[in-house]
């Protein structure tokens, strides 16, 4: 697990009407601070990476679909620098992926169907406080087109 990445299962309430997929309260210990909510839809096959963020925190979970999402931690100081976290999100596997700022991630959606990351991000977007890299990118040593163990 890398440093500071928090995982939260989180519940789904049934009955035979449907069901409720809570993502998130502000009196929840993960909440820091509100800046938006969105939702990213990926394709099947897709891959929507490498970004990091220089002052957001992520809240992600994902409420239809499913992504493999993976981190990077590329940070020096850290006791987890270089070190690959592969986390499997979606219907079934619903829990929130709370990602601190500095940390290089993106997801792959996998299975048949589009699936729809939702992010309850710390501040608002801002493409200025962001930095992106190529899926494929040599810098980060991921193979999106197998599965990790």
């Amino acid at each position: 697990m890398i440093d500071g990445v928090k995982i939260t299962k989180l519940e789904q309430i049934l009955d035979e009407r449907g069901k409720i997929m809570p993502m998130m309260r502000s009196d929840s210990k993960i909440f820091k601070k509100f800046g938006e909510i969105y939702f990213s839809c990926i394709y099947p096959g897709a891959v929507k990476a490498w970004h990091l963020h220089k002052k957001m925190i992520l809240n992600y979970a994902v409420p239809f679909g499913n992504i493999k999402f993976v981190l990077y931690d590329a940070r020096n100081n850290s006791t987890t620098y270089g070190k690959i976290q592969e986390i499997y999100l979606g219907t079934d596997n619903y829990y929130l992926v709370t990602v601190p700022p500095l940390i290089w991630n993106g997801f792959k959606c996998i299975g048949t169907q589009t699936a729809i990351v939702a992010n309850c991000s710390s501040i608002p977007h801002d493409p200025r406080e962001m930095i992106r890299l190529d899926p494929f990118t040599k810098k980060i040593s991921y193979n999106w087109l197998v599965k990790h163990g």
